[in-house]
This record gives C-alpha cells, sequence and structure tokens, in this order.
C-alpha cells in the first residue's frame, strides 16, 4: 500500500464528495491517510473521518503556526485536554510561518515549543511546518532536540543545506509532495541527497496537486504521481519506493507495533 502521510481530508473543499474521495484514494491503492490538525474548528471533522473510517484515517492533534494569534495559550490549553483524553498519532501540524504574516512570530515560537514539547512527553512524533522559517525552526530544534524528539519536515522544499541539518537531529524524516512534479522545482536535485529510509510520501491535499493536476484541488489518490515522479528520479522501481516509504511511515507514527 501507499500511504498520504499529510492531508486535510476534513477540508470543507471535499464537502460535495468526501467519502467518494477517501474511497478513490483506497482503490489507488492509499490505504492510510494521516490528518495533521489546522485549530479547534478542525477537530469536529477530523474525528468524525477516523470514526467513519478507522482503518484508513488516522488524527493528529496540534495548532498550524497560521492560527496561532493573541489567544494561542487558551487554543492550547484546549487541545492539551483533547490529547490527554485520547491517542493521536502525532502533534501536528505545528511549525512556524513567515510567508503569510509576521505578526505572531513570538507567539508561533512558544506554541511550537510547548507543542514539541507536549510530543517528547507522550512519545509521540511531531509534523513540522516550515515556510519561510528554516532559520527560526532550526533555533527551537537546537534547543530543544533530544534523543525523544522525533517527527517530519512536512511538503520539504529545502536545499542539500538544510537536508545536512536536519539529518543532524536524527529523529526526522522528509515528507515529499506534489512540488517535486512541478517543472521549475529545485527539490528533485535535492531529493538524490535524503536517504531512503527518510522519505515519506504526502499530498497536502486539496493543496499542491502533482502535475498533471497542478492548479486543481488535490486529493489523495494523487500521493501516486508523486511517487512514481520520486521513483523516476532515484532510479527505483515503484513497487520497491511504494515498499520503503510505507515502511518508514509506520515505523514513525506505529514503532510499537513493530
Amino acid at each position: 500500500m501507499f500511504i498520504d502521510t499529510h492531508t486535510h481530508l476534513y477540508s470543507e473543499q471535499f464537502n460535495e464528495d468526501r467519502a467518494e474521495m477517501i474511497r478513490r484514494a483506497i482503490a489507488a491503492g492509499v490505504e492510510r491517510m494521516y490528518m495533521p490538525n489546522i485549530d479547534l474548528n478542525s477537530v469536529d471533522g477530523m474525528h468524525a473521518l477516523e470514526q467513519e473510517f478507522p482503518e484508513n484515517c488516522f488524527a493528529m492533534m496540534g495548532l498550524h503556526p497560521c492560527s496561532v494569534d493573541a489567544n494561542w495559550e487558551l487554543t492550547l490549553a484546549k487541545m492539551r485536554v483533547l490529547l490527554d483524553k485520547r491517542p493521536y498519532v502525532a502533534v501536528g501540524e505545528i511549525g512556524i510561518d513567515l510567508y503569510w504574516d509576521k505578526t505572531f512570530v513570538k507567539e508561533q515560537k512558544e506554541a511550537f515549543r510547548t507543542q514539541i514539547n507536549w510530543a517528547k512527553e507522550l512519545q509521540i512524533p511531531i509534523v513540522i511546518h516550515a515556510r519561510d522559517s528554516f532559520p527560526e525552526i532550526y533555533e527551537v530544534l537546537d534547543q530543544e532536540n533530544d534523543e525523544r524528539l522525533r517527527g517530519i519536515f512536512h511538503c520539504f522544499t529545502g536545499n542539500e543545506t538544510d537536508v545536512r541539518k536536519i539529518l543532524d537531529y536524527k529523529g526526522f524524516m522528509f515528507g515529499i509532495g506534489g512540488v517535486v512534479t512541478y517543472k521549475k522545482s529545485d527539490l528533485p536535485e535535492t531529493l538524490k541527497h535524503i536517504p531512503l529510509e527518510k522519505l515519506l510520501l504526502e499530498t497536502d491535499a486539496p493543496y499542491l496537486a502533482p502535475t498533471p493536476f497542478r492548479g486543481k484541488r488535490n486529493e489523495s489518490a494523487y500521493v501516486v504521481h508523486t511517487a512514481e515522479k520520486i521513483a523516476e528520479i532515484l532510479d527505483l522501481p515503484l513497487s520497491k519506493l511504494q515498499e520503503i516509504t510505507t515502511q518508514n511511515a509506520l515505523n514513525l507514527f506505529h514503532p510499537q507495533q513493530d
């Protein structure tokens, strides 16, 4: 099977055909889909999908950096209650985003740090959103990294220098999505510097659809197109890439099942 390690299945963009979209993914061989949380409003829809598709959909809990505002501490307090009530596969999607708005940079850093420590305490991975913010992300990770910290740099679009820096943290993998299929992307060259045991597939659906669907709504079934491109770049049989990336995801999210 394939695994989509990052997909917003609860997005309102899927309101018209959500169940059918998930079934399309399963039919395409994408049998597991991991859902990052965004804010308190996305929780109920995410939980509902996990209940409807318990073998296929897996929920995370976290506050997206673009959702950090003046009330971030209150929001995190409510999320911590949720984390203590039931198991989640990861703390995510968390991190720092300086692309859209820099109003709450300090608060984004503190929210990121707080949630990193939740993950270490609960012994689950983190899923990092890093947009125009690698230096700030590294600043926090340099202070918080230890043997308990592991996770994913979601939608990784860094360069070879970033790959080396992230590999130094030991516990992190690289989520590769549709950007790798774009003609002007530098990711195909960077990809060659990432060890196979650190590679994960993702869509970030409904965003960042791979070629040939670029500009349209993304969905989890399309992770296969990203996999085909990566296999081509790395000169691997698709079946081998499928096997490696699936095992990587299972090792990260469900290490106790090994």
